[in-house]
């Protein structure tokens, strides 16, 4: 609600995890308690899992580490991410150097700065359904860009082929289109041909193709057993320098530490270079602690050992939230490859349970939390419409631990079934 003393303040609306957070908390909810299974958190769970090495519960200071830092991070930061990259996507091809990448406090400031650099009226596409915090990002474009839409189909898993994007950038004379690959909230994924065919319609065009890749590492087969090798756009990259292709990672979801708000950059130098001028206004550069503590994650042997058991746990789960909910008649478009959300339909729910938004409050009187699927339709604008295209769908999260994830499903049961 808008506060007439506060006219010269925009209304900014809740981003979905956060309001359905916000809805809890009105009954007893806070980040940690013990008798609330979280289904729409949007992280992952980051205490020990099988496998995997230790916690980096420690970091050691240098003595400037206590001074501002470079606006795109420390050179040992860089290095650090383009060892990282180029010894799991560039081998045998060019290497990305520390000019190539720019560090960020968190995924979302990454993007920011991107967003930010944007030409006056350019065209700028965007997927739907993705990622919430696009809507804002592109809300604050909209006087001064082109904003045009693509909505993917659930025929095709809420994908959206190869053959539909080049039509899309061709047709609208695209500048930039930005997408998270694997998809949040869908869990579908890009890649192999279908992924190297949106680079090379983005070089064509020459199109600036932003890939949020936060979930590169939860990857899995058909059969639902752990991928071997994460998904990335990086792989089809031939120039770094001229190819229009900037990637999105970080720590926030495969390595397991939201907390630390390390997210990067990759890309052609020229724009990185902007991304980080940009920076000097936007933020002022990242935290000198947090990116001590991420060369520590990225060391090789640490950084893959870590990776593997990520895949691994997070492949049990989900088996077993996609099993649990398809026996209550929750399914997905098609069995998701990627995150670690399901993005399912309550439409043959009984009653008013098919609709997303009475589903989740039925939920919630069980300690149970989702995210509705209005959410993820991002629309620029602030304009609803009349009929909400995703209100039978829900996002369901495998982030927590098992034994969360098997209340939740119990719980969810009696919902269901009365």
């Amino acid at each position: 609600m808008a506060d007439s003393n506060f006219s010269m303040v925009r209304h900014v609306p809740y981003m979905g995890v956060i309001w359905a957070t916000n809805e809890a908390s009105k009954l007893g909810y806070y980040n940690g308690h013990p008798d609330w299974c979280n289904l729409g958190q949007g992280q992952p769970e980051v205490g020990e899992i099988p496998d995997a090495p230790p916690r980096i519960n420690q970091i050691n200071l240098e003595p400037m580490d206590h001074a501002y830092g470079p606006l795109g991070g420390t050179v040992e930061v860089r290095q650090a991410i383009c060892d990282f990259v180029n010894r799991t996507y560039r081998q045998g091809k060019s290497q990305y150097t520390i000019d190539n990448v720019s560090f960020a406090s968190g995924g979302r400031l990454a993007l920011t700065r991107l967003f930010s650099i944007l030409a006056d009226g350019a065209r700028v596409g965007y997927k739907n359904p993705d990622y919430t915090a696009y809507e804002d990002y592109l809300n604050t474009l909209r006087q001064r860009c082109v904003l045009l839409e693509v909505r993917a189909d659930a025929k095709d898993g809420f994908s959206v082929p190869p053959e539909k994007f080049l039509h899309f950038i061709h047709q609208e004379k695209l500048d930039a289109f930005v997408f998270s690959n694997p998809c949040n909230p869908t869990g579908e994924v890009l890649k192999d041909e279908d992924l190297k065919k949106y680079v090379e319609a983005a070089r064509q065009e020459n199109c600036l193709l932003g890939v949020d890749e936060f979930y590169s590492q939860f990857i899995y087969n058909e059969d639902g057993t752990p991928g071997t090798n994460p998904v990335s756009v990086l792989r089809y990259v031939e120039d770094i320098d001229k190819d229009p292709i900037v990637v999105f990672d970080g720590l926030t979801k495969g390595f397991r530490y939201p907390g630390w708000r390390c997210g990067w950059a990759l890309g052609p130098k020229h724009i990185i270079e902007m991304i980080n001028r940009a920076a000097s206004a936007v933020d002022g550069g990242p935290s000198t602690c947090a990116e001590r503590a991420a060369i520590a994650a990225l060391q090789p042997g640490q950084a893959e050992q870590e990776l593997e058991a990520v895949r691994k746990e997070f492949a049990y789960k989900r088996k077993l939230l996609l099993d649990g909910l398809e026996k209550l008649g929750i399914k997905p478009a098609r069995a998701p490859l990627g995150t670690f959300y399901l993005w399912c339909s309550v439409e043959n729910l009984p009653g008013k349970l098919s609709d997303a938004d009475e589903f989740f409050f039925a939920c919630l009187k069980e300690k149970v939390m989702t995210v509705p699927g209005h959410f993820f339709d991002v629309r620029p604008f602030r304009t609803r419409p009349s009929e909400e295209p995703y209100r039978h769908w829900v996002r369901f999260s495998y982030g927590p631990d098992r034994a969360t994830i098997e209340k939740a499903l119990e719980r969810i049961t009696r919902v269901v079934k009365g």
